[in-house]
């Protein structure tokens, strides 16, 4: 039987930067990102004992990994800044467009930096 490899090698290690990239949204959400190997990389979400984690989504595409990172920090973010308000109930669309521009500006520019760090052009 011959195995099938899903991923080359440069983009590998090019998902291997986004993962890297987004080090803090580990912290701040039961996230984790895993090299699988000829598989890809595998995002992992919400972890509940003892059942394990209760989605995952697997990346064989930096640029994939990349936007769907990105919206998970962005996500988290909007959901910190809500949390135990009422704007909570405007979900996070809502949450965004009730912050001052400015810091919807901070919050947008911070794709530009994760993209740096991860070396993806936007």
């Amino acid at each position: 039987m011959e195995k099938k490899i899903y991923i080359t090698e440069e983009e590998r290690a090019k998902c291997q930067k986004v993962a890297d990239a987004f080090a803090e949204l580990y912290e701040m959400a039961d996230i984790v990102v895993v090299d699988v190997g000829r598989y890809g990389f595998v995002m992992l979400k919400y972890y509940t004992p003892p059942h394990g984690f209760e989605e995952d989504a697997t990346f064989t595409d930096s640029r994939a990994l990349f936007e769907g990172l990105w919206q998970e920090w962005l996500d988290m973010k909007l959901y910190l800044i809500a949390k135990g308000t009422p704007l909570i109930e405007k979900g996070y669309q809502g949450v965004f467009e009730s912050l001052p521009k400015e810091k919807q500006s901070v919050i947008i520019g911070r794709k530009a930096d994760f993209a740096q760090k991860a070396e993806i052009r936007l």
